[in-house]
């Protein structure tokens, strides 16, 4: 959609303007006699930053507008990657120890241009050249870019301020945010507890529950899973979500878990598997709920379900799918009907549960009628009425209400299966939070992340400033996250505080937004990827295998502009599963991506990385956590931008880098389970911005002095275990740690 490239570009002009008065680029273009081109860049950028403004506050109907707006974001994109190439260099001590040979130094501080227009050059004065051509060409045609009177239509609400007060979907609901469905819930409750009510050669029976996406099916089951009368009535119960991956040894692994088997060793053959399930099984009365089923496969299931032949008679399994093909397969005949949108007034309730914080219209009925309409076009799907219902929580006034109901964007084609509602969720949200959602295009369904995390790679690709009153980056990414999940944008994984997922159609949402910038490798992608240009892509993702060979992504070879490199993963990944990364991969590829900003190999059997690792000089977020290294090259020291390392769970890296204190503006340092010494990091203390998260400290001297060196961590972070504090014999030493003031959430 061009509003989040809009916002994007919005975002990027300040941050670039910024940087074009910094006093590093100043030196270059003192130096180099290019001031006034320099001044140039800044007032063509700022004359644009007024147009696209404006343009934010209307709604783009012209599609000829949004191939000029990522041309824009794509030029946005290449004045940046110069400008920090140019930083970067400038932050070498050889460059700042030689002024007099500034000359000589700046005709090396280009960075490629690639995939831009324009012409491949080594010299500044060039780069400089074309970049000004474009920004001119951009200004006097301003009325062809759409920024005067194209297409655009003004919209009545203002957007609103961050408020600064499909796997692995949680069986856990909480009632009292659910409207209706206790009629439906009623007959499936008698289903669940009378016996088989067909005739049936085995002792469990199905109970299915089908609908189209986001009519609440998995809520339904949750209400179902947690009944008192279901619980008392049941011996065992399962809640295993399914989505499209059915891999039967992996959800067999994962059911028999879940109803209380141990897990050994011999299990890891499925035969074992299987028959530790039927013995499990044998004479219990179970109910197993499969929740997001996709696969339309009867051989599978009939594999699956192999075992359960021995349970007590009256076992269920609750399936929630969204087509009835496998039940069809499975010759299952019931007379069970498809889960209906809600009705009227309990959507209508819905709604306002989550507008007004009330269940109906009465101390707002100046906002009933609009209200009425909004619901009305939401079909009675819960997703929508609350993604929108939450869009709405801060407007009170009529305006606000009306502008919505005669939005655009209900009369646009249905793109993908987008559910309308919810594209105008999204384009309710404020502009800075429109880029992050769609930076979440890179992850596959059902992927489960960590705030932290996503924050940490948020910063990384320099998505937001903080404002006075925030005091860190990493505080402003908090907000934002916290805005998106109150919105219904993100949901809680099950029984985690702090791993959380996407809705299936949020996802969808979140692809149909992210336009030409981000791609995402996966299996339907993958089998088109010969006949894409990839020259042009900034962000990218791709699921770990079992091998990911040099074949799969030898295609990025030339996206040369890519700014993203990310392994992700779907579910929770079992601990006996290895995944295995090309060598040709770490020194073929990644060195022809000079851009990257963030790379992750997370969970790779990786012995070691090249050399070559040291030229990516914008680096921000390197991810090494759960690899076999031993050591990190020397030429890491090199990344002088970088802020994020992550290095937990390398259980055989021994030592950093010599020149480890090079990294100036590291910010988080993640070392748990690993074999680094407290010596050793302690070492780093005097990196006084770094926020370290450990898992151990050793005391290994015999008097225990260096329990005071804790003093340099400032930021230590979660939880700690301490070891030989019985060696510390003077107290002051202990003092001096000063754990009290540390940021830990569990001290051992």
């Amino acid at each position: 959609m061009a509003d989040v490239v809009l916002s994007t570009v919005l975002q990027q002009l300040p941050v670039l303007l910024e940087k074009l008065s910094r006093a590093a680029l100043k030196r270059i273009a003192r130096h180099k006699g290019i001031d006034a081109e320099i001044k140039k860049w800044q007032k063509s950028l700022t004359y644009i930053q007024v147009y696209l403004t404006h343009a934010s506050q209307m709604e783009i109907t012209d599609p000829s507008l949004k191939q000029r707006l990522n041309d824009l974001q794509h030029l946005a994109y290449d004045i940046d990657d110069v400008l920090d190439g140019w930083e970067t260099d400038a932050m070498d001590p050889e460059f700042k120890q030689e002024p007099e040979g500034i000359t000589g130094k700046v005709r090396k501080l280009i960075t490629p241009t690639c995939c831009t227009t324009f012409s491949r050059t080594t010299t500044m004065i060039a780069e400089l050249d074309d970049i000004s051509t474009k920004l001119q060409d951009l200004v006097k045609e301003k009325a062809d870019l759409g920024l005067d009177n194209l297409g655009l239509k003004v919209e009545e609400e203002t957007r609103p301020r961050i408020n600064n007060n499909r796997r692995l979907r949680t069986s856990v609901v909480d009632p009292s945010g659910i409207v209706g469905r206790q009629a439906e819930k009623d007959a499936l409750v008698q289903q669940l507890l009378l016996p088989a009510d067909e005739p049936c050669d085995k002792n469990y029976s199905i109970v299915p529950i089908i609908g189209m996406g986001g009519v609440g099916k998995t809520t339904l089951a949750g209400l179902l899973y947690n009944d008192d009368q279901v619980n008392n009535h049941f011996a065992l119960k399962a809640w295993i979500c399914i989505s499209d991956e059915f891999d039967v040894p992996v959800r067999s692994k994962e059911i028999f878990i879940t109803f209380g088997g141990d897990v050994k060793k011999e299990h890891e053959n499925f035969n074992k598997l299987q028959e530790a399930i039927r013995d499990h099984l044998t004479r219990k009365r179970f109910l197993l709920v499969l929740d997001d089923v996709w696969s339309e496969s009867s051989k599978d299931w009939e594999t699956l379900v192999s075992p359960f032949y021995t349970c007590s008679p009256g076992s269920k399994i609750i399936v929630t799918a969204r087509k009835d093909i496998l039940l069809k397969e499975l010759g299952y005949n019931s007379q069970y009907k498809h889960l209906e949108s809600l009705s009227d007034d309990d959507a209508l309730s819905l709604f306002a549960l989550h507008a007004l914080g009330v269940r109906n219209f009465d101390s707002h009925l100046s906002l009933k009628q609009h209200g009425e309409g909004i619901v009305k076009k939401c079909d009675g799907l819960p997703l929508a009425l609350i993604a929108l219902g939450t869009s709405l929580r801060t407007k009170k006034d009529e305006d606000s209400w009306k502008g919505v109901l005669e939005s655009e964007i209900w009369k646009l084609p249905v793109e993908d299966k987008i559910i309308p509602a919810l594209r105008l969720s999204y384009h309710d949200l404020p502009a800075p939070l429109k880029r992050l959602f769609a930076y979440c295009s890179l992850f596959p369904k059902d992927f489960l992340f960590d705030k932290e995390d996503l924050v940490l790679l948020w910063m990384a690709e320099g998505f937001f400033q903080p404002t006075p009153s925030d005091s860190t980056k990493e505080t402003l990414g908090h907000k934002f996250f916290d805005e998106l999940l109150s919105r219904s944008f993100f949901q809680n994984a099950p029984n985690s505080e702090s791993l959380f997922v996407m809705h299936d159609l949020m996802n969808d949402l979140a692809t149909s937004v992210a336009t030409e910038f981000y791609f995402r490798l996966d299996n339907e992608s993958g089998k088109n990827i010969k006949k894409m240009k990839l020259d042009k892509y900034r962000h990218m993702s791709f699921v770990r295998e079992e091998y990911v060979a040099y074949e799969k992504l030898q295609v990025l070879e030339n996206a040369k502009c890519m700014r993203t490199f990310l392994a992700t993963f779907v579910g929770e990944v079992e601990w006996w599963r290895e995944f295995y990364l090309s060598n040709k991969i770490l020194t073929d590829l990644l060195p022809k991506l000079p851009l990257l900003r963030v790379l992750s190999l997370s969970g790779f059997e990786i012995s070691e990385l090249p050399e070559s690792i040291g030229t990516m000089r914008h680096l921000r977020y390197l991810n090494l956590s759960q690899t076999h290294i031993t050591h990190l090259p020397e030429k890491v020291c090199n990344l002088v931008k970088l802020q994020t390392l992550i290095l937990f769970g390398c259980g055989k890296l021994t030592e950093l880098p010599n020149n480890f204190l090079n990294l100036k503006n590291l910010q988080h340092l993640d070392v748990r389970d690993t074999l680094l010494s407290f010596q050793m990091l302690s070492e780093i203390g005097e990196l006084k911005s770094l926020q370290i998260t450990l898992s151990k400290i050793n005391i290994e001297s015999e008097s225990g002095t260096e329990i005071a060196k804790l003093k340099e961590f400032k930021n230590l972070y979660e939880k700690i275990s301490v070891k030989g504090l019985e060696k510390v014999q003077n107290a002051l030493d202990a003092h001096e740690a000063n754990f009290s003031e540390k940021r830990l959430s569990e001290l051992v």
